[in-house]
């Protein structure tokens, strides 16, 4: 049954937000688990661009469209905060992490951060992941039913404990598997329904994967202080914004645990994604061979990546049909206005891109996979600014998108190079939004060697 979240003011002639609560103490959570995209078609049809609903113990409105998006995202009248939002899901996880900071903190970290993401340092990034991403896929074991998802996972944590760290050393393969389930128990906890340090709940597995990863990386860090080198551990440790601010140590930590959770989780899904539709689609996959052969070298440079047209179209397309980042969270901090209706301060927000990924109005039969939507020729995503968004928007916008499609089109092109691969036409993906997605079958694909 329909219910306002609450009474606009009485001379303000807004609207009320309205929606509902969903089942006792689990509200809608469960529904969005099993599937995001069906969840907020229904509210759309039923209560349009923005309603309330109840997920993880709160109430929570559900910002869907890029008009409402772009609202909040935007936040002009600075009513939304990104700290609070995301610190109810994962803040005791990934406390300190760029994304869960705001004003002018936010601004501080990101203005020293921002030296370690400047073109130059991501070309020699480009040029130290060739041999890493060549070394991994040379033990991959292809198959007929090889499971890509865990094998990329595996590939890119390596990459970012190579790339980001410049290595683990000392570390065992068994500490590595250990470091990644923390990974995975810390984005998992934010959808527990239990929210209490109990045994045997995700809440509990990602307090205890925190403080793993926590000595993990304090272990290395008085090495990365001593010698500055071109990993970005070692980077966030000698940086300095142009008033000659630096990082603190707790704050490198958290900044790392956060950036090698951002860095191979979302990376690994958008792989995983392209390998399944170039699976299905042999012309696209043979287009995208012949784009990464034609550069005529086993290990481009950043600015070769610029000329895989063909790779860079369906690495779009990918993070259109499954966005690694399904949802943002925010906050109200003051009374504000969304789409003409009103939202109290104290709110909760979810603001919804893969929705507006999905909507037909603005994406010609969405769930087609169609990466010429992106072409020069087209450009669908430029029918509204915030119709293609799985970076984010306003100030808070991804800090690393340029370095995560540079590693997503590298790990690409050696997979063309070095691997053939299929997967049944009829196959779909199913994705567990526990967390982040991720296909529960591992992703099998008949893959062998060239």
């Amino acid at each position: 049954m329909a219910r306002m979240l609450a009474a606009p003011p009485a001379d303000s002639q807004l609207d009320a937000v309205r929606g509902d609560g969903g089942v006792p103490i689990v509200g809608h959570t469960l529904e969005y688990m099993r599937d995001p995209l069906k969840l907020f078609g229904r509210r759309w049809e039923k209560y349009g661009d923005v309603s309330w609903l109840t997920m993880a113990g709160q109430r929570w409105i559900t910002v869907l469209g890029p008009d409402a998006c772009q609202e909040v995202l935007q936040n002009k009248d600075k009513a939304f905060v990104n700290s609070d939002g995301w610190s109810l899901l994962i803040g005791p996880f990934f406390h300190g992490g760029l994304m869960l900071l705001d004003d002018d903190e936010h601004l501080r970290h990101r203005r020293i951060m921002q030296q370690a993401f400047t073109r130059q340092r991501i070309a020699k990034s480009v040029d130290a992941l060739n041999p890493v991403v060549a070394e991994g896929l040379e033990h991959w074991e292809p198959g007929a039913d090889f499971h890509v998802y865990p094998a990329l996972k595996a590939l890119t944590l390596d990459v970012a404990t190579n790339i980001f760290m410049g290595g683990a050393e000392g570390s065992t393969e068994a500490e590595i598997d250990t470091i990644n389930a923390s990974f995975v128990a810390c984005v998992q906890a934010a959808t527990s329904i239990v929210r209490y340090r109990v045994p045997g709940t995700r809440w509990k597995r990602g307090l205890d994967g925190r403080k793993v990863l926590e000595q993990f990386f304090r272990r290395y860090l008085p090495a990365r202080r001593d010698n500055e080198t071109d990993d970005l551990f070692s980077v966030l440790c000698h940086i300095e914004s142009d008033t000659g601010q630096r990082f603190t140590d707790d704050e490198v930590i958290d900044h790392m645990i956060f950036l090698l959770m951002a860095a191979h989780d979302t990376s690994t899904i958008t792989l995983s994604t392209m390998m399944q539709y170039l699976g299905q689609h042999p012309e696209w996959r043979e287009r995208c061979r012949a784009e990464a052969l034609a550069l005529q070298t086993d290990s481009p440079t950043f600015q070769q990546l610029d000329e895989l047209v063909d790779i860079d179209l369906v690495m779009k397309e990918c993070l259109r049909l499954v966005s690694p980042t399904p949802v943002v969270a925010r906050r109200a901090v003051k009374d504000t206005v969304v789409q003409g209706k009103y939202i109290p301060a104290g709110t909760y927000a979810s603001v919804a891109p893969h929705f507006t990924h999905h909507m037909a109005q603005y994406w010609p039969n969405p769930e087609k996979f169609d990466p010429e939507r992106f072409s020069a020729e087209r450009r669908e995503d430029k029918v509204h600014r915030y119709a293609w968004e799985p970076f984010g928007g306003g100030v808070h916008k991804c800090i690393g998108m340029y370095f995560a499609g540079a590693e997503i089109k590298t790990i690409m092109f050696h997979l063309l190079r070095r691997f053939e691969w299929s997967v049944d036409p009829n196959y779909t993906a199913p994705l567990n939004f526990t967390s982040l997605p991720f296909p529960e079958d591992g992703q099998p694909v008949n893959l062998r060697r060239r």
